[in-house]
């Protein structure tokens, strides 16, 4: 801040203050609740994210590559779920198809399922198959295992976590209507309105709605997806809460999911990506209702408090088939399924979150509780004989007939988790080192659907450390390493095997990685080096069940974001991964490249606001991704592919009008047919059409 006398010139005698915030009432660090990481300059990413119990640090002080991108972005690309923000990420990409109802991903060459998505820090409460993104202030990628930070992940995925920061209600009021439109016939809406109230606006309300309903750009296939939810604040002086409740519901008529090729035949080309083989009288119905609530307290000014819950209920069913490729034609097989699922879950987590001097060495002490449960209900039924069809000539069929399916328990899993941590830091927090440890526990049940008996006991308990440091030779340099581990529950050996009823002990799965980050200002880049080893279950000559499987992941990653120039910002970057399979049943497949891990992916993403035209933007991203082998001996592949997108918006803020903004954008706009990526040896996912997307947001 600069003082100045009325009017007089500014001299050189300045008065400048240290930072200070105007907005709403001041919190510690160590909070969480009003302290969101500011964006970076350009507006599509964060200075920093949610490090689980380690709460939200700045990118500079991190020692791991972790990307936030932001609620502008979100808007500005009209993104619709997390793997339209993934889109913009080099080292993630998603594995089913674009007009499917899932969205699982990949992370550094290993799998990321869609059920691990976490909201506001926590695990099992996000919608179950995809997250709409009207409910997101954040999406935070954070790449490589995680277990310290937040406990194991529902599904065990460890190439990396996706945390959703749902909207807070700003000091400035919002009242946005959005309305959209997609092709073929996809009409929909949005719309956001944002309140503070009381004399030091201490409460905040936050309501976020949408629906989109119509045809998709793929024949046959009509989708309705309805996401809304709301978001309650308080910021009192040492006590601050949040509370959101959610609802999501997907239905889509003639879904798209995974292919799969047979043994013994080639991949095929690419059939045109409009066209449809998965019969329209398909369906695929999700409901989501979801809640989480959170709470701290400042104890004294360096020491707060916290207790987080969270829970959802999960509906869901579907009627559909995964067909194989069965010869060089394309002729396709499969017997059609019916399922029927109830999720439910709950979870919580306490801590304490402080920091403390000793000596000359300052530390940031965490320490988190954490528990997950799943109960999960379900029946299925394989209905009629196998359909036929093409992947060129999609044949009709006239539908089959369902029942009405039972839905008995037949899982349950309870995760319990005690972790500790602790950042180091000397020379003004130029060198930093993070210690911590996780004590986990894993109980799992499996029950018989007709008898309700346990079928399979699983009980295992291990410690997850990590270590991590940033070191800030410069300025606008930092250098950060890390050593952390990723958890997933072992098998419970089956009966087909000596050693059967056996449970393996979790799988531990092992990162080491070294960067640097690059902060000048308005430019941003991280370039980190890794190598991630997952162990998984191989057979031994005596047909033991072991552990002694594993994939072993290197890979080098490039990120950039930010101005390059005043009008010119660009967002992206490149992965280079070797997969590799070091260790398989008998050793038949070392050696081999691990299945559906391209060896280079390029995304580079460039926004230009003209000179000529104020207000007017103009966008364009280019995708390159590598050849990616689709089964374990490395005889088939997909080849590599590359897609361009582009887009503008034109912004009109004037006084004698209410401000508006038209967005359109248009994705794969050379309408390239393509094989995007494999989803499990042997599966593969074909790439969206062309696909466009036309929105009008007004303020009023």
């Amino acid at each position: 801040v600069t003082v100045t006398a009325p009017g007089q010139e500014e001299s050189s005698d300045r008065l400048t203050l240290g930072t200070v915030s105007v907005e709403g009432r001041a919190v510690p660090s160590q909070a969480e609740i009003g302290n969101l990481p500011p964006a970076y300059a350009g507006g599509q990413v964060a200075r920093g994210g949610k490090l689980g119990m380690l709460g939200n640090r700045d990118m500079m002080e991190t020692p791991f590559n972790q990307t936030s991108y932001t609620a502008e972005l979100i808007e500005n690309q009209q993104a619709r779920t997390v793997r339209d923000v993934v889109a913009n990420d080099p080292a993630a990409f998603a594995t089913w198809p674009g007009t499917g109802y899932t969205d699982p991903l990949k992370i550094r060459g290993f799998e990321a399922s869609n059920q691990d998505v976490a909201f506001g820090g926590l695990y099992g409460v996000a919608p179950t198959f995809n997250v709409g993104m009207g409910m997101a202030e954040r999406v935070e990628i954070l790449k490589g295992p995680a277990a310290l930070l937040g406990g194991m992940t529902p599904l065990g995925s460890v190439g990396g976590t996706v945390n959703i920061t749902p909207k807070r209600a700003t000091d400035d009021p919002i009242t946005r209507v959005v309305g959209t439109y997609a092709n073929s016939t996809q009409l929909g809406g949005q719309v956001d309105v944002g309140r503070r109230l009381g004399r030091d606006k201490e409460f905040g309300v936050r309501i976020n709605g949408s629906l989109e309903d119509g045809d998709t750009a793929v024949d046959d296939q009509y989708r309705t997806f309805v996401n809304s939810i709301a978001g309650l604040d308080y910021r009192g002086d040492r006590l601050r809460l949040s509370a959101d409740l959610g609802y999501q519901l997907q239905n889509i008529n003639g879904p798209s999911l995974v292919t799969n090729i047979s043994s013994g035949i080639a991949v095929p080309d690419a059939p045109d990506a409009s066209s449809n083989w998965f019969f329209p009288w398909g369906w695929v119905d999700a409901e989501d209702f979801f809640g989480a609530a959170r709470a701290e307290y400042d104890l004294t000014p360096d020491w707060t408090g916290y207790i987080a819950v969270g829970a959802k209920r999960t509906h869901w069913g579907r009627l559909t088939y995964f067909p194989s490729v069965k010869n060089s034609d394309g002729d396709l097989s499969a017997t059609p399924s019916h399922l029927k699922y109830i999720y439910d879950t709950n979870t919580q987590e306490a801590g304490v979150r402080g920091n403390l001097t000793t000596g000359a060495i300052s530390h940031d002490v965490s320490l988190s509780v954490t528990r997950f449960h799943r109960t999960q209900k379900s029946g299925n039924e394989n209905i009629g004989s196998a359909i036929t069809s093409n992947l060129y000539a999609p044949a009709t069929h006239g539908g089959v007939q369902t029942s009405d399916l039972a839905t008995p328990k037949t899982a349950e899993s309870e995760f319990v988790s005690i972790a500790f941590g602790d950042v180091l830091s000397v020379y003004d927090d130029r060198v930093q080192l993070i210690l911590g440890g996780r004590l986990q526990r894993i109980k799992a049940q499996n029950f018989s659907s007709t008898t309700g008996l346990v079928t399979s006991d699983y009980n295992q308990s291990t410690v997850s450390p990590a270590i991590g440091f940033v070191g800030k030779p410069w300025n606008k340099i930092s250098v950060y390493g890390n050593y952390i581990e990723g958890l997933q529950q072992g098998a419970v050996v089956g009966s087909t095997y000596a050693n059967a009823g056996e449970n393996l002990a979790p799988y531990i799965s092992k990162q080491m990685e070294l960067g640097v980050k690059a902060d000048l200002g308005d430019f941003g880049a991280t370039l980190a080096i890794f190598q991630i080893t997952q162990p998984s279950a191989a057979a031994d000559a005596s047909n033991n069940l072991t552990s002694d499987g594993q994939q072993r992941n290197r890979g080098m990653e490039l990120s950039v974001f930010g101005n390059v120039m005043e009008d010119l910002r660009i967002l992206g970057g490149m992965a280079l991964t070797d997969a590799t399979l070091t260790a398989t049943a008998d050793g038949a497949n070392n050696d081999n490249n691990a299945p559906g891990v391209p060896g280079i992916q390029i995304n580079l993403g460039v926004e230009w606001d003209t000179p000529f035209v104020p207000g007017l933007t103009l966008t364009g991203r280019g995708t390159f991704t590598g050849e990616q082998h689709i089964d374990n001996a490395n005889t088939k592949s997909l080849p590599s592919w590359a897609r361009f997108d582009i887009g503008m918006r034109y912004k009109i803020d004037r006084p004698d009008m209410q401000p508006f903004t038209v967005r359109f954008n248009i994705d794969n706009v050379m309408d390239h047919d393509y094989w995007a990526s494999s989803y499990y040896p042997g599966y593969i996912s074909t790439g969206a059409p062309r696909t466009f997307r036309l929105s009008l947001a007004t303020d009023f």
